[in-house]
């Protein structure tokens, strides 16, 4: 299950071969604060795209609920089922209770800290999925995914209840998410979906008293690195979860479309025997290359009790995206792409990232590029900013589409974002 915050990220999920999409509409999700968001008017786009690769569309309604919202929440509800939206993903029971209470599929997210038995019993009163708190080791989840199998738990469609886990992604410090510190500092919560991330920042502990500071050797005590499951897939797999989600509706396209068609080679591989060590230090490797803390490799899944913390606020991706160009017009007869470069220059033999609202994100490595002059077409090394020049790409671009040169980042970079 991928991550979408923009019609580009949503692209990028389905070529990258999603099962299915996760979103957030307006105000009432738990990306509310960011630009990672759909307006209500999207919800038919957004099914259409999702149903035409075969990919099922996810609605997240896992906020915290007031009174004075549930009107709102209820319209957006019945949106969301003309839509044809396929499961609405909630915590707070009013949401629940109201998308079964019309019939639309609810999913339990994160936030609502499922840790053993008995509250899957209960929430398979209304629910189908079930996503189990990060903090539960691989063999608790094991035995959770055991029991409703021995006892038959089955939710409201008659299939037994479904468990996900987050497999990749952002992990917040508090546990299953639930933190009151952007609250506490902003008066803007995170269980409203307008968290601050002040945890990310660097502190200093200082006595008030003597106004002496005490040293901490990591001062980014708050900010844990990425959780990071692909080395170990084959053991989730073989514990029996079903939906291995991925975090980051707040990325780039191109981080959509690199994890998710990681992690989907990687899960065919566990299912045909075909994976090892090898594979996974190479889909390491891509992993690497987009936007990333660092990774907790297997996370609190192992049996680890405290997490592993970044060291930074900001991104450790191998490779840095530098805004460039422009795409001019796309030809299809001979899939080559007219770019404007705006912003920079290019040479063969360096690689670009293509990204757009239909398009997604393609990477192209150049290998070579023609310029048009009077003597017409000549094959060029390289060209420099306000020149065009035509390149052959592997998948349909289209005009407007934005080109990003993407180089190895270096140690000048390192207090930059990706």
């Amino acid at each position: 299950m991928a991550p979408a915050g923009s019609f580009e990220s949503l692209a990028a999920a389905l070529q990258g071969g999603a099962d299915s999409v996760y979103f957030g509409i307006g105000k009432l999700n738990m990306r509310s604060r960011a630009t990672a968001n759909f307006a209500e008017e999207d919800l038919p786009e957004i099914v259409a795209r999702c149903h035409e690769t075969g990919a099922k569309a996810y609605l997240t309604l896992n906020i915290i609920v007031y009174d004075e919202e549930l009107e709102t929440v209820r319209n957006l509800c019945a949106a969301a089922k003309a839509a044809g939206v396929d499961a609405v993903i909630a915590s707070d029971l009013a949401v629940i209770t109201h998308a079964h209470s019309i019939g639309l599929e609810v999913h339990m997210s994160v936030q609502a800290n499922v840790c053993n038995m008995a509250s899957v019993r209960f929430y398979a009163q209304y629910a189908d999925v079930v996503v189990l708190a990060r903090e539960l080791t691989l063999g608790q989840i094991r035995r959770i995914i055991d029991g409703i199998r021995d006892e038959g738990i089955r939710g409201p469609s008659g299939d037994l209840i479904r468990v996900e886990i987050f497999a990749h992604g952002a992990l917040c410090v508090a546990v299953s998410g639930k933190c009151h510190m952007s609250l506490a500092a902003y008066n803007s919560s995170a269980n409203r979906g307008a968290c601050f991330q002040n945890c990310r920042r660097a502190y200093r502990v200082t006595d008030e008293e003597t106004g002496n500071e005490l040293v901490i050797d990591n001062k980014y005590v708050m900010s844990p690195r990425d959780l990071c499951t692909v080395q170990v897939l084959d053991q989730i797999l073989d514990a029996g979860v079903s939906v291995l989600k991925l975090e980051g509706r707040g990325r780039s396209s191109d981080y959509v479309r690199t994890v998710t068609s990681v992690y989907r080679e990687a899960a065919r591989a566990c299912l045909e025997g075909a994976f090892s060590p090898a594979r996974a230090n190479a889909w390491m490797e891509r992993l690497e290359s987009v936007f990333n803390r660092g990774f907790w490799k297997g996370g609190y899944y192992l049996g680890v009790t405290w997490g592993e913390w970044s060291g930074s606020a900001n991104s450790r991706a191998a490779l840095l995206k530098i805004h460039i160009a422009k795409v001019g017009n796309f030809y299809r007869k001979n899939g080559v792409a007219e770019i404007c470069l705006e912003a920079g220059a290019l040479s063969t033999g360096q690689t670009i990232l293509i990204a757009g609202p239909t398009t997604g994100a393609v990477r192209v490595e150049v290998k070579a590029m023609r310029k048009e002059t009077e003597e017409g077409m000549v094959p060029v090394e390289s060209a420099g900013k306000g020149e065009t020049v035509y390149i052959v790409v592997p998948e349909q671009v289209r005009r407007r589409d934005k080109v990003y040169l993407l180089r190895p980042r270096r140690l000048e970079d390192a207090a930059g974002n990706n």
